[in-house]
């Protein structure tokens, strides 16, 4: 099977650079997104570092059958290319600044001020880091304007580790760093003909400690969820290690094989082992999905379901690793690419356009593209509140209105595990914007959770107040 791979640039032809600009500026603006060039290789990205961490089945040397190659965190048999040996530096160059920029003492209720500190000392250093670090074809690109490669790529690596100004860190921030590595594919810096490998070593070796630095400046800074959905997302911070991880526990294939939908690796562990702390601290070391598992235990407190409910419905799941990947990508596309106060700050040049893509479809309306925002105040001027909402998912100042109760009719984007199993074509390979279904399942019960009583739930809809979500692929434990 043939997957899509980004495409990249005529290095023979001058580019024209530009720097990245800010395009959507209120909640109407993101179904033009949803059909833009830059949508559109963001998704082949994805899909395309998704499919390379995916287990092989490879021919025996012995001529025994067929050998298992899984891919793992810190794996020496993963090769890392010279590109992918750059980025390593600028990570551990910027990994050091925090050794020199102590927090602040004394208890504070939102984010430490001395993530500021840090955030100058990067900003001024990154013209030299991007010539120390980014691989030479990227460099020497030929250019047809002013603007430099460095310039459009900086406002993608700039934008990767969270708001100085509001002391926070989000999806869209990890969207940003996604974008700086797609910008060097473009452009020819990392080898595009390789079989995987290439985008193996940008994953497990890039992307992952990339994690490990946020993660740090995170615990170190104290640093706020960036438009969340709170206790009821999947994440405080980050969507990607659990999109990549699962993938590391699908059922393995050949390259010529489609995509999996159902069953897992035969010695993957149990979905529902992300409650069980000891295998927890045994997989994160070397998966992806458990390293985030992991990192929400070192920073929270109390029963996993309490304080996860998301990831703690997903862990019911049935049909395998492969049916949670499958989901994470759809997932991905319906609560990070379509949310307005997580792509609002997403800038636009010429690596990633904000021109329609002449094959895209225009999406149906649906709760994620209807229900969103006016209006985005701009922010570049005004002056930081002392103390930040922590409920507040854009940097207005105020907390956004919630929406009346939905209706026990109401009609989300689906789950794909949630529909009947079939194969993932050629055709299908790209998840549908269109693939909607009436969502119906009732949310599983952590163990001695009692429902709320009938009166409580009659107060809350008098209230306006939404259900809350869960995800939709969940199943009883029992089931």
């Amino acid at each position: 099977m043939e997957v899509p791979k980004l495409s990249t640039l005529n290095s023979k032809q001058p580019h024209t650079f530009v720097i990245p600009r800010k395009r959507i500026n209120e909640g109407h603006d993101v179904p033009r997104f949803l059909v833009s060039k830059a949508y559109h290789d963001m998704m082949v990205f994805v899909l395309q570092l998704n499919r390379a961490v995916l287990p092989r089945r490879v021919d025996s040397s012995n001529g025994s059958g067929a050998d298992i190659q899984i891919w793992e965190l810190n794996d020496p048999s993963v090769p890392m290319s010279d590109a992918v040996g750059r980025l390593q530096g600028l990570l551990d160059r910027l990994n050091s600044i925090v050794d020199k920029v102590p927090p602040d003492p004394g208890p504070r209720r939102f984010g430490n001020v001395a993530f500021r500190r840090w955030y100058d000392i990067l900003e001024a250093r990154l013209p030299a880091l991007l010539a120390d670090h980014l691989p030479a074809q990227v460099s020497s690109f030929e250019r047809a304007s002013d603007t430099s490669v460095q310039a459009e790529l900086q406002s993608y690596l700039l934008g990767a580790f969270g708001s100085a100004q509001r002391l926070d860190y989000g999806t869209g921030h990890e969207l940003s760093f996604l974008a700086f590595l797609g910008g060097i594919w473009k452009l020819g810096g990392f080898d595009t003909s390789s079989m995987g490998s290439e985008e193996r070593g940008i994953v497990l070796g890039v992307i992952e400690p990339y994690l490990r630095l946020i993660r740090r400046l995170i615990q170190t800074y104290t640093l706020e969820p960036a438009g969340s959905h709170g206790v009821w997302g999947l994440d405080d911070h980050s969507f990607l290690p659990y999109l990549f991880g699962s993938a590391q526990y699908c059922p393995p294939i050949l390259e010529q094989d489609e995509t999996p939908i159902e069953g897992s690796l035969s010695n993957a562990p149990d979905p529902a082992d992300v409650t069980k702390a000891a295998a927890v601290e045994r997989e994160r070391k070397t998966n992806m999905y458990f390293s985030a598992i992991g990192f929400i235990y070192d920073v929270k407190k109390g029963p996993f379901w309490e304080h996860s409910p998301m990831l703690y419905d997903i862990s019911g799941v049935r049909a395998g690793w492969a049916k949670i990947n499958k989901g994470m990508i759809k997932m991905y596309m319906a609560e990070v690419l379509s949310k307005f106060p997580v792509v609002q700050h997403f800038y636009f040049g010429s690596l990633f356009s904000w021109d329609q893509d002449p094959e895209a479809v225009a999406p149906p309306s649906s709760v994620h593209t209807s229900n969103q925002p006016a209006k985005s105040q701009p922010t570049l001027n005004a002056t930081p509140s002392p103390l930040r909402d922590p409920h507040a998912e854009d940097a207005r100042g105020t907390q956004p209105a919630r929406p009346a109760a939905l209706p026990n009719s109401f009609v989300g984007t689906a789950a794909p595990w949630a529909q009947q199993s079939r194969v993932m074509s050629p055709a299908t390979a790209f998840p549908s914007q269109t693939d909607q279904r009436n969502i119906s399942q009732t949310p599983r019960l952590p163990p001695a959770f009692n429902p709320r009583p009938a009166s409580e739930i009659s107060a809350q809809a008098a209230t306006g107040m939404p259900p809350p979500t869960k995800a939709p692929w969940a199943k009883d434990r029992g089931s």
